[in-house]
């Protein structure tokens, strides 16, 4: 008896966290995914009856198909410029020594301290056409005009990245912070080059937090509203600000509902071939 008490704490613990996460994610996810099939009617709104409809307008429409692929593919480019952004920049971090490696650390991480709609409208006002960016290049001679950058799918990814590669570093320093530094200093001594270290010794061991980042930044890239929605505008629709707009907009709350629901799978198989794939060829690796 005792033994089975014992075994039961673990989870009597985790209960009330577990009853919190289930308050405060499961059941609004659970709430939207009954709305999704739910009927709607431009007159009355939402009415009774159970549809496929909304996932079928949601599936079938080729504007939602544009929206939904623009979606994931801003969220890749963004995935894979914090990449090569984030992942060099945390070893650079891990390299230098005190304290400016801790003054660097901060600097890296700052744009989480400020709001995601101050950053981004300062980002606005960098991308106008009569904007700080237009201005610097046209007093350098540089184009022969203002670069178009704001209501751009180009100027949401530099945004997203901006806002997402704090994530990256934070996920790649956690691996490196794993790191023994004796294991690559002991490589060089017996004739590895720096290159090589890297390729062999430092590269496989941050690719957990390679991993962990990619998978974060993905997932919030796919889901941004506020970047979207002020930097595209309102013509350069993404899912979120689609979401919004039958939501707030149309009033059609079950399409909304359905078309975040689709979202929602579509990122979850996307992260989980990804972590897939990631996962079998880090193993072969390392045998």
């Amino acid at each position: 008896m005792a033994e089975a008490s014992k075994g039961r704490i673990p989870y009597l613990l985790s209960l009330p966290a577990l009853l919190l996460f289930a308050a405060l994610l499961v059941t609004p996810l659970v709430m939207t995914a009954i709305l999704s099939f739910q009927n709607y009617d431009l007159t009355t709104g939402v009415i009774d009856g159970v549809t496929l409809g909304n996932y079928r307008d949601a599936l079938s429409d080729p504007y939602y198909h544009t929206i939904f692929l623009r979606t994931i593919g801003i969220a890749l480019a963004t995935t894979v410029l914090c990449v090569l952004i984030g992942a060099p920049e945390a070893y650079v971090l891990s390299r230098m020594q005190p304290p400016w490696r801790s003054i660097f650390l901060i600097v890296s991480i700052s744009p989480l301290l400020i709001s995601v709609v101050v950053r981004t409208l300062g980002w606005a006002l960098l991308f106008g056409r009569n904007g700080v960016i237009n201005q610097v290049l046209g007093a350098l001679g540089l184009g022969t005009g203002p670069i178009p950058l704001l209501y751009t799918v180009h100027g949401i990814v530099i945004a997203l990245v901006h806002v997402s590669v704090p994530f990256m570093v934070i996920s790649v320093w956690a691996s490196l912070q794993r790191l023994d530094p004796k294991v690559a200093r002991a490589a060089l001594s017996l004739g590895a080059s720096e290159a090589t270290v890297f390729r062999r010794i430092i590269l496989p061991q941050i690719i957990p937090g390679i991993l962990s980042g990619s998978l974060i930044v993905f997932a919030l890239a796919a889901s941004a509203f506020a970047t979207p929605a002020i930097i595209g505008g309102r013509q350069l629709k993404v899912v979120a600000t689609a979401t919004y707009d039958e939501f707030l907009g149309t009033l059609n709350w079950p399409l909304g509902a359905a078309i975040a629901i689709v979202l929602l799978v579509v990122n979850a198989a996307i992260m989980l071939t990804y972590n897939n794939l990631l996962e079998r060829r880090y193993a072969r690796t390392t045998r």
